[in-house]
């Protein structure tokens, strides 16, 4: 079975390190048997139909600036995908201009792309350092934040966990990120994915369901490393 990954804006939105979330989903899906096609689209690609994993990650508002215009346009086609299941991760600038807008410390407002109920605008300072949250799906995350960022959830999304150390979302409700259906949106970058498996592992399962329209128990893997590197990432002070 070939597995079809979107990678958004690979050039422009790959910051911190968030290229390491493609090199998870790739390597735990081969070592589960499947064959893996990752198509990178860059702004004035035509997006693909067949599609199983949506990933994005995050940039500097210049990078924003550069693919705004192309995400306008592919917006209701990913909107489409997101509501029937397709699951997805966006990081940082990409969690940011899914959402209703984002308006800059300077006051430019970048219209987002609506897919999920999320505002953003820029703060005077930037939130930066370790964090650890506490997820009802995931147990505890661990990643790392730097934005100015300050995210504030709508009523038609819950946030992916709480903040337990760091500043999340905006650094004042103790939310971080969001989940919506198959979607995922968070600040976490480190990259998020290697350090917390079982994020990775439910993004993977919803793609073969989604697939295959049937629910099917994953082929368990030896996580030591990934849960060694989690261990050690929570324990690291802010």
């Amino acid at each position: 079975m070939i597995i079809n990954i979107l990678h958004l804006y690979p050039k422009n939105m790959n910051l911190y390190g968030d290229h390491g979330n493609m090199l998870a989903l790739k390597r735990r899906l081969e070592w589960r048997g499947y064959e893996v096609n990752v198509i990178h689209h860059d702004p004035g690609d035509e997006l693909p139909e067949d599609i199983d994993i949506i990933f994005g990650g995050g940039g500097q508002d210049s990078g924003q600036t550069v693919v705004e215009d192309d995400l306008k346009i592919i917006a209701p086609k990913l909107k489409e995908f997101i509501e029937n299941g397709t699951p997805t991760l966006v990081i940082c600038g990409l969690y940011q201009l899914f959402g209703n807008k984002f308006v800059t410390y300077e006051g430019h407002e970048i219209e987002g792309a609506h897919i999920l109920d999320i505002s953003t605008t820029g703060g005077e300072v930037r939130l930066i350092g370790n964090v650890l949250i506490d997820t009802p799906d995931f147990g505890e995350v661990v990643g790392y934040e730097n934005h100015s960022g300050l995210t504030y959830l709508g009523d038609g999304v819950k946030p992916l966990g709480t903040v337990i150390t760091g500043d999340g979302n905006n650094g004042k409700d103790k939310t971080e990120g969001v989940i919506y259906k198959n979607c995922i949106g968070t600040y976490l970058h480190g990259p998020i994915l290697p350090k917390n498996p079982k994020i990775t592992d439910f993004l993977i399962s919803k793609a073969i369901e989604k697939k295959t329209g049937k629910a099917e128990a994953l082929k368990e893997l030896d996580d030591t490393i990934e849960l060694k590197a989690h261990e050690v990432s929570s324990k690291r002070p802010r």
